[in-house]
């Protein structure tokens, strides 16, 4: 059944999910968070975010968000974790509450140490809190482009609005998951990021595929660690919004922190690389919040610390490669 589907974004997944919602038989419409960008996509259909994908016909790009948002059956917000508050106080009112409110990014807020699903859900709405269902998955934006097959998981402790966010996106080539445990998809979410930013510090030391297989497994028992401590089902972390996600990350060469991890260990300033570049970088600033929410959680995360000692303190990724190695083996454990 034909929906009004509007898309808070203009990144490399909010492209991706204006073409899948398209391609689904739905009414689109693109609310780029900044007019230029609106703009550049209204004339030439295309974004340097991702030059090889061309925006369907049929998606409007409305700059106004009332007019955007107005009357859609579902909005689907697709804002990197560190400008997503403050967009969607700009939404605030725009989105109708009998709406289903979808969230498509990955991360942890600096400071309130909170998760996207929460911030969308109490910044829509003043004064109180509506359900937002959380997707996530091994979801690399130009293999999506390219018609490659994938699959994620819809979370949200409401499962009849879980369900509606999977019906919403029915293609043979995506298989979407249901799920109640947001808290988990959403850890495990943000924290591969950071994994995935060792992986390529991995790869820049040309440390090998053993070393990086390693980083993934003690990686994931780090994030079962965390997310047990917080609340989560230890089974999350182990399907596909978890170690699908994860492999995916540390493993692809298109994966943005993977490629920026590379870069910081073959000598590229963290500061000029993410200037750089034309995506927001979302490990980087979930490495701060999530050794914050371990260090309150007083849960060990080696990894995440070495990572946030190489991107913040000026610990050389060589140096933290054998700071790791020199830890004392004891016996292995899942969590």
């Amino acid at each position: 059944m034909s929906r009004i589907v509007s898309i808070a974004g203009d990144g490399q997944m909010a492209l991706v999910m204006a073409g899948v919602c398209s391609e689904a038989g739905h009414q689109v419409r693109l609310w780029p968070p900044l007019g230029d960008a609106g703009g550049v996509l209204t004339r030439t259909r295309r974004s340097a975010r991702m030059p090889a994908f061309e925006l369907p016909s049929g998606v409007k790009v409305i700059e106004d968000a009332a007019e955007a948002f107005g009357g859609v059956d579902a909005a689907l917000v697709v804002i990197p974790t560190e400008f997503l508050r403050a967009t969607c106080q700009r939404l605030r009112g725009a989105i109708g509450d009998e709406a289903l409110v979808c969230s498509f990014t990955k991360g942890i807020e600096v400071g309130s140490l909170e998760f996207p699903s929460r911030i969308i859900g109490h910044e829509l709405r003043s004064g109180g809190h509506r359900d937002c269902v959380s997707l996530s998955g091994p979801n690399i934006a130009a293999e999506m482009v390219r018609g490659a097959p994938t699959a994620m998981v819809s979370a949200c402790p409401d499962v009849s609005l879980a369900e509606q966010a999977r019906q919403l996106l029915v293609l043979p080539r995506l298989k979407i998951y249901t799920a109640t445990d947001v808290l988990g998809v959403e850890l495990v979410g943000a924290a591969k990021n950071v994994v995935a930013l060792a992986a390529g510090m991995l790869d820049g030391l040309e440390a090998g595929v053993n070393a990086k297989s390693v980083l993934l497994a003690r990686g994931l028992a780090e994030i079962v660690r965390l997310g047990v401590a917080l609340g989560a089902s230890m089974e999350t972390f182990f399907g596909v919004a978890g170690v699908g996600d994860l492999a995916t990350t540390c493993f692809s060469p298109e994966g943005r922190n993977r490629r920026c991890g590379e870069a910081i260990a073959r000598g590229a300033s963290l500061a000029d690389y993410c200037a750089a570049s034309p995506c927001v970088i979302e490990g980087v600033q979930t490495t701060r919040a999530l050794a914050a929410l371990a260090a309150r959680s007083a849960v060990d995360m080696p990894i995440a610390a070495a990572v946030h000692a190489v991107l913040f303190e000026g610990l050389q990724p060589a140096e933290a490669l054998a700071s790791l190695m020199a830890r004392e083996s004891r016996q292995e454990q899942r969590r």
